[in-house]
């Protein structure tokens, strides 16, 4: 066998059992390139059983591995970079400035915009706006972003310049007042009372807890509004006739209605002294201290979707009784409008007032109080008054049952 054939012979049965060959030393070189090649495979992972051939990476091989680079790389590169993050804040900081702003001065609308979808509903948030622009101008301070923080100044300045009323009094309730509802109980012979208004949430709020809180309050005149048969009836059986023996109640209906109830005797009772398209608001006169007050217990319609036009027209409604001049009213219940809604300041015109804005004792926010995903944000239960008459101790109280509170205030109207 020759030499040439025993190195092909060789090259065949490598990684087999070795044949005797005639050149032992060519064998020997062979082994120890076969063992250089194997330990070169090992360190690379790569497993060759006796062969001496170099690892081959194919294209996909490639790909995957320059894609897995890309993805290895440190988060720090990805993220934004100083000056990028500067620009991110200070335009976030500029649009909460500007959405304040023009939220705060949807109040400022004329009455026929307010009507407009949803505007109703962003202007009764209007003090909550405050905490937004106050948030921008903290913001824009550190950014040195000057045009947002005008803007925020500017909507802080309009908030506080319309809200700063409920928390000054125009009108400070006398001493003989405060002390005459201080008593243990009700007297309905002098000019003084204290009142109550509550939606009772389609009849259901606890009666037992109204009536508890006529008997500690010493209510004298109550408005009730969303009342149901079934309800009256509760009431009356957690002893409601004891403290406000008279009482009328209508529905426009024949479900849900609203009504009066009272210590002293209410007269020339009528179903709806507004002729309100919203729902029947029922009246009565009381004397108090020789003066004849006509009071109305009022529901307005709501403004939600599809009712936008007639929330207004409800209110509208209302500001007509501006022009009877023949009795002195004092309008209570649920008004669905704050006083920042124009057509709510259109109804109190030159002639009435709202208790709370004219008692300094802060907001009376009343709705809602059964959303746990919410704040009690809306002060949309009112007490107003007529032309010569003084409010003070306005306050809040939760009931039971109800998406509204209770709004109480004290009255004089010598």
């Amino acid at each position: 066998m020759s030499i040439h054939k025993s190195n092909k012979v060789q090259w065949q049965v490598m990684g087999q059992a070795a044949s005797p060959c005639i050149d032992v030393p060519h064998k020997a070189n062979q082994r120890r390139k076969g063992d250089m090649a194997q330990s070169r495979n090992t360190t690379r992972g790569t497993t060759t059983k006796g062969k001496s051939a170099r690892p081959q990476t194919t294209r996909s091989q490639s790909k995957s591995a320059q894609r897995n680079k890309s993805y290895s790389r440190p988060v720090s590169q990805s993220a934004l970079k100083p000056h990028e993050r500067h620009h991110f804040f200070g335009t976030l900081t500029l649009l909460l400035a500007m959405t304040a702003l023009i939220c705060t001065a949807a109040r400022a609308l004329p009455s026929d915009i307010q009507t407009w979808p949803f505007i109703p509903i962003v202007v009764s948030a209007t003090p909550w706006f405050t905490l937004l622009a106050l948030l921008a101008l903290l913001l824009a301070m550190p950014l040195r972003r000057p045009l947002a923080a005008l803007i925020a100044v500017a909507a802080l300045g309009l908030n506080v310049y319309w809200q700063y009323p409920f928390f000054f009094p125009t009108n400070s309730l006398s001493q003989d007042a405060q002390n005459a509802v201080a008593t243990a109980e009700a007297h309905t012979a002098d000019a003084y009372a204290r009142v109550m208004t509550f939606n009772v949430y389609k009849g259901q709020a606890d009666a037992r807890s109204i009536v508890n809180l006529v008997r500690d309050q010493r209510v004298e005149v109550l408005a009730l509004q969303e009342t149901t048969d079934d309800f009256v009836k509760q009431l009356n059986e957690a002893g409601i006739e004891h403290y406000l023996p008279y009482a009328h109640v209508s529905s426009s209906d024949g479900v849900y209605g609203n009504g009066l109830w009272s210590a002293a005797p209410l007269k020339d009772v009528v179903d709806d002294e507004v002729n309100s398209s919203a729902s029947f608001m029922p009246s009565g006169t009381v004397d108090m201290g020789g003066n004849q007050i006509r009071f109305v217990s009022v529901h307005t319609t709501a403004p939600v979707t599809g009712y936008w036009g007639q929330w207004k027209r409800s209110l509208d409604e209302l500001g007509l009784m501006r022009s009877h001049t023949d009795a002195r009213y004092i309008f209570m219940g649920d008004f669905n409008a704050t006083y920042d809604h124009t057509p709510f300041r259109e109804f109190l015109g030159n002639r009435f007032v709202d208790a709370a804005h004219q008692s300094g004792h802060g907001f009376t926010f009343s709705w809602p109080t059964n959303r746990s995903y919410l704040p009690t944000f809306a002060g949309i239960d009112h007490v107003v008054l007529d032309t010569g008459m003084t409010a003070g101790q306005c306050q809040i109280a939760k009931i039971a049952g109800s998406d509204h509170a209770a709004l109480l205030a004290t009255i004089s109207v010598g």
